[in-house]
């Protein structure tokens, strides 16, 4: 019988203890826990007691999300989200993961779920909302840090409900069946290490405010999964020394600043997704390492012909039929009257999972979204010392939703879209789903690393990957189109790496403060596009749409096309410029959707002059029956508050909050700001864009610099919860506390895990 954390057996508490004792923990000035320990085993287990002593909320949902049970916790409307998860990550494997994975690893899985545990043992005030227990293998499930670490290939949740909510329709053999969680139930779950706790139940509500932020009630995700990473060659710089900036897009307070320092090789400085082990975007002595995320295609949709016969389904593969295989696993919700059960089949073909119908055929999914190897990239990137280092871990190619922006210590800087990349025939489109009948489009293999879309030391000096098409990386210096296959790299253009290009190749002499500088460039390129369609379509309007536009299209000829909290121009630009959306074409693929320059256009193209100016005389109108008066400043309506360190905050217009000069990088804006009008409020509010952001330069000492969204801290009484705001939103960033004699000259507290 599995023992819950908060009460652990006499043997895992004296391991335990032991293990905290091998760890040391500084926090400095700002609250950032440089964690040191004599094996790296030792730091793993300290970093997961620093993380969940800060905010074991989010490292509980991160693996709700993963295991799939993340309605049970905060609601329905989570259920087939958790379908999803479930067909996809399965957890017997895992464990078999856990089983075979090499010595080293295996001791780095433990000091993580002894980290964890030893926290809920050590403050047994914090009432998880489902997992009582963290099991080693729980690691195995997580292995990909990005905000959207699941690929689907297109498939949504809304699709895989209408699949999977009609057992009827699919042949089986028993109704849809919804029950009430009994007693019993919630023992046997209690002794795996699942708490399951109805709608009254102690924490069961922890999280979740009388309002949620999102209208249908899900906890906050981000809209805009986009980041910004930048590398520099020495020549560009004025110390000669390679420069490295790290500038993720993802939720507010997605990710933990920290140091992690052994005996055994490892010192690494960074971000760290909640409930992970490794520096996900970061630096060591020697080199530094930033990921966004593409669309390189790693997961592929197969379109299956399927049958019913006695025996049950099956499916259609080179002129025979094969039997469509069966998993039955049950799924729990939390609903207004206690905690109710969905049991679920799911379908398997042998390219995996069936997710869905389109057209009449089954759609399943090949993917590979986890894996041992991909958690052992992960960790041995973090260690690397040089250039031949850092393409040994990645030549495991196991890491499915990155891509990555180098820089090193040698003068070298890199960039590879995406890492792992399955072998395709090229004559597929692969955008769409493909014939899964036939074995012409089974997967041949995986690309070489040297075979994917990559440059390495780029006569240009510098490189940019704001989420883009990898072919205009580097101005002239970029990857050829024509070497790769159409699958490597199916990104379009957008107007943030438009905006790079021309701040990286117009600038030389590089310093870490010019460097902060021009990634918190306030520029919003969109316009450039977006704004001469409106005055010309101003200059030919009838007389009383002229008269009526004549104050606030002068403000938008005069403006540089800067955001500012002192805006009007700000403010006009955006409303207005939202409102143009509408025209945009309807993608049909994310591939579609990735081509914002084009959408663009092609949305100036599909609206009248008439509309344009309709839309801003609209815009207008909307500014003053919410706030009285048109011409008001951006800052006065967009806002940066931190109120409670929740995962879902709330907000109040009556509250402390920072004016903000920034926008949504959708408009072409390097730093982001992502804000919404909340269901309480009057004024909007930050949710996403910006988090944690570093500038790193690689000279005989490594230099860095960074700023982190608020603070620290998630707990309102910290002096860190909100001590970096002011910094983060006006790009003001903090001096990197990196070796042991500048930590310990800025040493705020040193302690033990469970001396605190």
């Amino acid at each position: 019988m599995v023992v819950s954390a908060q009460g652990l057996s006499a043997a895992d508490r004296q391991r335990c203890e032991a293990e905290a004792k091998e760890v040391t923990i500084i926090r400095d000035k700002w609250g950032v826990p440089h964690i040191y320990g004599k094996t790296d085993a030792a730091v793993v287990f300290g970093l997961m007691y620093a993380e969940c002593l800060e905010d074991f909320s989010r490292v509980e949902k991160n693996y709700l999300e993963m295991l799939g049970r993340q309605a049970a916790a905060y609601g329905e409307n989570y259920l087939y989200t958790d379908v999803m998860m479930r067909l996809i990550y399965d957890s017997a494997q895992a464990r078999a993961d856990y089983e075979r994975s090499p010595a080293w690893m295996h001791q780095l899985l433990n000091a993580f779920a002894d980290g964890v545990n030893y926290f809920l043992y050590k403050h047994p005030g914090t009432k998880p909302l489902q997992l009582t227990h963290f099991e080693p293998w729980f690691a195995l499930m997580f292995t990909d840090g990005s905000v959207s670490a699941t690929s689907t290939g297109g498939v949504k949740p809304d699709e895989i409900r209408s699949f999977y909510s009609q057992p009827a329709a699919l042949g089986m053999s028993h109704p849809r069946r919804v029950h009430a969680i009994s007693e019993v139930e919630k023992m046997v779950l209690a002794d795996r290490g699942i708490g399951i706790s109805g709608n009254s139940g102690e924490g069961a509500d922890r999280e979740r405010p009388e309002t949620p932020v999102a209208p249908d009630g899900r906890l906050p995700d981000e809209d805009e999964r986009g980041s910004n990473g930048f590398a520099l060659a020495g020549f560009r710089c004025a110390s000669e020394a390679t420069e490295l900036y790290i500038n993720p897009h993802v939720p507010f307070y997605f990710r933990m600043e920290v140091q992690l320092v052994s005996e055994e090789g490892l010192n690494a400085y960074g971000a760290v997704t909640w409930g992970q082990f490794f520096v996900y975007q970061g630096f060591n002595a020697h080199c530094g390492w930033m990921h966004t995320s593409s669309l390189a295609d790693v997961a592929d949709l197969y379109a299956e012909k399927v049958k019913r016969q006695d025996s049950g389904w099956v499916y259609e593969y080179e002129g025979q039929t094969k039997p469509v295989t069966t998993k039955a696993f049950t799924v729990y919700y939390k609903k207004e009257n206690g905690m109710l059960s969905l049991p679920v089949t799911g379908f398997y073909t042998h390219h995996g999972p069936v997710m869905a119908s389109r057209d009449g055929r089954w759609l399943s999914l090949r993917e590979y979204n986890r894996s041992l190897n991909a958690l052992e990239e992960a960790w041995l990137i973090t260690k690397a010392s040089t250039f031949d280092d850092y393409k040994k871990a990645m030549e495991i190619r196991a890491n499915t939703t990155n891509n990555t922006v180098y820089a090193d210590d040698q003068g070298n800087i890199a960039y590879w879209h995406g890492n792992f990349m399955p072998r395709r025939d090229s004559s597929y489109d692969w955008s769409q789903p493909v014939d899964g009948s036939i074995a012409a489009t089974e997967w041949k293999g995986v690309h070489e690393l040297d075979e994917i879309v990559h440059v390495y030391n780029p006569a240009t000096g510098w490189i940019q990957n704001c989420n883009s098409t990898p072919y205009s990386l580097s101005g002239n210096s970029s990857p050829e189109r024509k070497k790769y296959p159409a699958y490597m790299a199916p990104d379009g253009e957008n107007f943030r790496a438009i905006n790079a290009a021309q701040l990286l190749s117009g600038a030389n002499n590089f310093t870490l403060d010019s460097l902060t500088v021009k990634g918190y460039d306030h520029y919003l390129s969109a316009f450039d596009v977006l704004l001469p369609a409106l005055f010309d379509a101003y200059a030919s309007a009838v007389d009383s749409v002229h008269k009526a536009l004549q104050e606030p299209i002068a403000i938008l000829q005069k403006w540089d096309r800067r955001s500012a909290a002192r805006s009007v121009a700000t403010t006009l630009a955006v409303e207005w410029g939202t409102r143009m959306a509408q025209y945009a074409p309807r993608p049909r693929t994310s591939e579609e959707a990735s081509n914002a320059v084009e959408n663009v256009r092609v949305e100036i193209a599909q609206s009248t002059p008439q509309q344009r100016t309709a839309e801003l005389l609209a815009a207008i109108n909307d500014l003053r029956q919410r706030y009285g008066n048109w011409k008001i400043e951006w800052g006065e309506i967009c806002r940066y508050q931190r109120l409670t360190g929740k995962i879902v905050e709330t907000y109040d217009d009556r509250r402390q909050s920072f004016p903000v000069g920034l926008v949504s990088s959708a408009f072409g804006e390097l730093p982001s700001f992502v804000s919404r009008v909340m269901p309480t409020t009057k004024k909007r509010y930050g949710v996403s864009g910006n988090s944690f952001i570093a500038a790193v330069e690689f000279g005989k000492r490594v230099k860095a610099r960074t700023i982190v969204t608020g603070g620290e801290s998630s707990d309102p009484a910290s002096p860190h919860f909100s001590d970096q705001a002011a910094m983060y939103v006006n790009g003001q960033f903090k001096d990197v506390l990196f070796y042991p004699e500048d930590v310990q000259g800025h040493a705020e507290k040193k302690y033990h895990p469970g001396e605190e």
